[in-house]
């Protein structure tokens, strides 16, 4: 007789690896869920540093293998994904949610899949996760699905960029880099405005928030920057669409929206509900690049009022925490299904379910206690 217990007869286990902004608020919902759940499971978080806030909400915790690449170079580490997928067997896992390296975990699917563990990476393949990353071949893709997408050109030099300023300047334009997060890089030009009506050269300098910018001011700084010199950056010029802006955070499996709350903002206020309109396009967009897992989408209003898609970001939005006040928390609708608790969700029962609501973040704090080996309890 052994007293070896099966990898099946183990508690399972659910994992967020390291996310964007709203690991936290995912770790405190599964916490929730755990209270309510028929079967026990043990919740891992991880990230590449010592992040106790974050880790507080954690039943088990892992450091993720990070180096800077000159340390690297020095003395190469365990890739991420073998790294977790070998703690991952060792905990049961069913359940990995990869947060902000999915392409890295995406590449290696199949060992995952062997393993028994529901990868959940945003997409179902390296070239979707790629193309959802490159804003401009994102585009591209959405038009080749008759998707109504914000309109975009790439530029890469300066001559370019004033091609593109003296054929679209009849118009509102704004600027963003191909690749990025958190608005990095995006900027309102005043190439249509008259010159009594162009923006202030100092004022984007005092009004960071309002993302505007004199269009010669930002011609000239892209022209001398000695960091576009040494590490080019690919940007867009796209028209700006002065509507509404929504976030939709979404609970998907292989194309088809299983859940969905939609959020606008007006001030400081978030609305959170479910809007018929816009989901018309959010569905037809998680469809066309097979979206998995939960991911969040940005769309915008034109002057017609009709949704045009800015974005797919392949994991869970910041904000995904504010779907818990409208009696739908999203965090649980997924991972309840995929952790075996409760059947498939299906979209129109979860739309019944959702309260509108009107949000406000606040800010807040915990304490850190320091460790002294490792600086961090």
């Amino acid at each position: 007789m052994t007293n070896d217990i099966s990898n099946n007869e183990k508690t399972k286990a659910v994992w967020l690896a390291e996310g964007q902004s709203s690991q936290r608020d995912m770790l405190e919902s599964l916490q929730w869920l755990k209270t309510q759940a028929t079967s026990p499971f043990t919740i891992i978080g991880s990230h590449r540093h010592q992040r106790p806030e974050i880790f507080e909400f954690a039943d088990k915790v892992y450091l993720e293998p990070y180096q800077s690449a000159s340390e690297a170079e020095a003395q190469p580490l365990v890739e991420r994904w073998q790294y977790v997928l070998k703690q991952a067997k060792q905990n049961n896992v069913k359940v990995l949610l990869t947060g902000r390296n999915s392409i890295d975990y995406e590449a290696h699917r199949a060992a995952f899949t062997e393993a028994g563990i529901r990868l959940l990476t945003g997409a179902t393949s390296v070239v979707a996760l790629e193309t959802i990353d490159d804003k401009f071949a994102f585009m591209q893709q959405c038009q080749a699905h008759n998707i109504p997408v914000a309109t975009a050109w790439r530029f890469d030099t300066i001559d370019e960029l004033e091609a593109l300023l003296a054929k679209h300047s009849h118009q509102p334009l704004c600027v963003k880099p191909v690749t990025g997060i958190f608005a990095q890089g995006f900027w309102r030009l005043d190439a249509d405005k008259k010159t009594e009506d162009q923006y202030d050269s100092f004022e984007h300098l005092y009004f960071t928030e309002d993302k505007k910018i004199n269009t010669t001011q930002f011609i000239a700084a892209y022209r001398d920057s000695q960091l576009v010199k040494e590490q080019p950056i690919p940007m867009l010029l796209m028209p700006y669409l002065s509507g509404r802006e929504y976030s939709i955070d979404v609970v998907c499996e292989a194309g088809e929206v299983l859940a969905a709350i939609t959020r606008y903002k007006t001030g400081k206020v978030q609305h959170i509900g479910y809007d018929e309109s816009v989901m018309e396009v959010v569905i037809a967009l998680i469809k066309a690049f097979q979206c998995d897992g939960i991911v969040s989408v940005q769309t915008k209003e034109d002057e017609q009022g009709q949704h045009r898609v800015l974005e797919i970001n392949s994991r869970p939005s910041g904000g995904i925490g504010y779907t818990t006040h409208s009696g739908v928390d999203l965090t649980k609708v997924g991972f309840s299904y995929w952790l075996g608790l409760t059947d498939k969700p299906k979209l129109a029962d979860v739309v019944k379910q959702i309260t509108p609501c009107q949000v406000r973040s606040i800010m807040t704090s915990v304490k850190i206690e320091v460790d002294e080996a490792n600086g961090f309890e």
